[in-house]
């Protein structure tokens, strides 16, 4: 290990590598270097090297680790050997369990897990040097490892550090800053500014930590830029006319739907009114019958009692009305009047007890 140097930022505000306090170092990509994997990418950030390989999404064994309603994501991260001056132990350890468990977590928003019930998506970040802020480097390898696999995903994801060197606050530590810095922040957010991933080494006031946070998402914009170049170059890119031409016939045929659900409410509206219309001339016929059999009936029983009028005044020789009058009270009177001598039933019987 280097022995600490006596300061991190000099009087023109440069780093020990020459960068300003908000710069990240240089970032190269290329993808699909691994044959055999469904997708992966090699990345060096400064003098970090990094490859990512993605397999799946596949069948998970065993088959109780698996989630009915989505797929499992598993990544993992690990350091090699010969990955440091000290060589380390081959082989996962705390930091490394830990580091995969968090840097998986991170992908969770923006995996579109629900399309593949029952499976697993294998994620490997392997370092092969480092120097500093290797778990964020790992993570955009990963992003690009995902999308080369053709893994649906809501976005990118990006990640970068934040540290505090001379009482100051610096974007993307180097290994020296890291090592002898008073604070490391290690953040990933998706496109939208979604925080998926946010860890603390050190001592930092609310205000450094936002401050901090500011400084990380405009080196994310930085690094999602590099990503996006990185996928234009992979899977290159339509010309100008294509894509004009596409968006043409996308117009036409919006404009054909819309014309045709124009027509069909037209046809629908004029068929109403024809069907009201109708239903309009069937009742006025109706009243038109209503009225003549209503004016015949009249009439006809206008004509039978005239004619049964004049029957009975060539019969009797006088007038209907007066006749009937006279024939009505002489039955009352003949219905009212009894013999004076007639006893009823009732008495008869008396008498006869």
């Amino acid at each position: 290990m280097s022995d600490k140097p006596e300061k991190f930022i000099d009087e023109n505000g440069l780093r020990l590598d020459g960068r300003r306090v908000d710069e990240i170092r240089p970032m190269t990509v290329e993808m699909g270097v691994l044959s055999r994997a469904d997708g992966s990418c090699y990345l060096e950030w400064g003098n970090n090297k990094v490859l990512a390989a993605v397999y799946g999404p596949r069948e998970l064994h065993p088959r109780r680790l698996q989630r009915p309603s989505e797929a499992l994501v598993r990544y993992r991260y690990n350091m090699a050997a010969f990955s440091v001056e000290d060589r380390i132990r081959p082989g996962p350890s705390r930091r490394s369990t830990e580091i995969s468990k968090v840097s998986g977590e991170a992908f969770e928003p923006v995996v579109m897990k629900q399309f593949y019930p029952g499976a697993v998506i294998d994620v490997f970040a392997e370092v092969l040097q480092a120097d500093a802020g290797t778990r964020t480097a790992a993570i955009n390898a990963a992003t690009l490892a995902l999308v080369d696999a053709g893994i649906p995903m809501k976005g990118l994801v990006a990640s970068c550090a934040v540290g505090k060197v001379d009482g100051q606050l610096v974007l993307d530590l180097n290994k020296p800053e890291d090592n002898y810095g008073d604070a490391d922040l290690p953040i990933a957010m998706t496109e939208d500014g979604e925080i998926t991933l946010l860890q603390m080494d050190g001592n930092l006031t609310a205000d450094e930590i936002a401050k901090g946070i500011e400084m990380v998402r405009k080196g994310c914009e930085q690094i999602f830029a590099i990503q996006k170049e990185a996928l234009l170059s992979k899977f290159g890119t339509a010309d100008e006319e294509e894509i004009l031409k596409e968006a043409e016939l996308q117009a036409e045929v919006a404009t054909s739907e819309d014309e045709s659900e124009d027509v069909e409410v037209i046809s629908e509206t004029v068929s109403e009114a024809e069907i009201q219309a109708e239903d309009d001339e069937l009742e006025a016929e109706d009243e038109d019958e209503d009225i003549e059999l209503q004016d015949e009936a009249e009439a006809f029983t206008d004509d039978e009692v005239g004619d049964a009028s004049d029957e009975a005044e060539d019969l009797f020789g006088e007038d209907v009305s007066e006749f009937e009058i006279t024939e009505n009270a002489e039955s009352e009177d003949d219905s009212s009047s009894e013999p004076e001598g007639a006893e009823s039933d009732e008495d008869e019987g008396e008498k006869n007890e």
